[in-house]
């Protein structure tokens, strides 16, 4: 199934402005099973959006939805798949979406565009929405877990990091944050104090990958996923910041993961697919802008 097919015909890889990369692992999950249908579901919620969002119309760049990542296996073929998957993806010179799947996914599509970043000799920076830091060295003994993602893209990957809507972590994340000077806004600051205008340090990389995990909005507007979490942001909020985060920048890649679908719970697949779906027009106005 195609994103948004609906309203826009499949393009082919060489002419789509966005490659549309479906990853349904599921191995590191630590409470609430099902993201390995996450991305089938938000494909198929999908085909109810229109073609605008918030004034932008992604779909007519063109959108190309690859095959799934084959997900089984060890977890570092997988990922080396999905690398492969955003490699073909910049070799055509489109804008890599990779639909998750539980969080490790984006240490895939991190990797590939980390090598490219540093091949052109412009440095990438990494923004995170997410109820949790991820930034323990390990899970449950498994450095590979959707609990280190992030400990794995600033410790190994050595990509500057922006979190935006954390409200969960423990005493070795907050040191994490410390050592690798992450920059954050964690939900209950934005509750309490409100919205930054400028978001990002002014030294941050004009360049940026955006990884949304979808428990980072709030558990009323947000169930359909492994950890739920009251406390997060609303869909406003998120596109606000999102809109602030982009300005003036470049957008190297996105994802959206964590979805693990309920049945008959249509809001959150939809939530989910809409907000795949201005985050492509997001980051291809702000693309635009820094072309012209």
């Amino acid at each position: 199934m195609s994103f948004l097919a609906s309203e826009y015909a499949q393009k082919s890889p060489e002419s789509a402005a966005f490659h549309i990369i479906p990853a349904p692992l599921e191995q590191s999950v630590s409470y609430g099973g099902g993201t390995c249908r996450g991305p089938e579901a938000l494909l198929a919620a999908s085909q109810q959006l229109e073609a605008w969002e918030s004034g932008f119309a992604p779909g007519e760049a063109g959108f190309y939805t690859a095959p799934a990542v084959d997900c089984s296996g060890p977890v570092e073929a997988v990922l080396e798949r999905i690398e492969a998957a955003v490699d073909h993806a910049l070799a055509c010179g489109a804008l890599p979406v990779l639909l998750g799947g539980e969080h490790t996914v984006t240490l895939g599509a991190l990797r590939a565009l980390a090598r490219e970043a540093r091949e052109q000799g412009r440095p990438l920076g990494v923004i995170q929405f997410d109820a949790h830091a991820d930034l323990r060295s390990r899970y449950e003994g498994n450095p590979l877990s959707h609990a280190s993602v992030m400990h794995r893209v600033v410790a190994d990957l050595g990509l500057p990091l922006a979190q935006f809507a954390v409200r969960d972590f423990c005493r070795e994340e907050a040191e994490a944050r410390k050592r690798y000077n992450v920059t954050h806004y964690d939900a209950y600051f934005l509750a309490r104090v409100g919205l930054p205008e400028l978001p990002l340090p002014e030294d941050f990389p004009r360049h940026i990958y955006i990884s949304f995990d979808l428990d980072g909005l709030d558990s009323s507007l947000m169930p359909a996923t492994g950890t739920p979490s009251p406390g997060g942001i609303n869909w406003r909020e998120a596109q606000f910041l999102l809109e602030r985060c982009v300005a003036g920048r470049r957008v190297a890649g996105l994802d959206v993961v964590e979805l693990a679908p309920i049945p008959h719970l249509h809001h959150a697949d939809f939530t989910a697919a809409k907000l795949a779906h201005l985050l492509m027009g997001l980051a291809h106005d702000a693309n635009r802008k820094e072309e012209a």
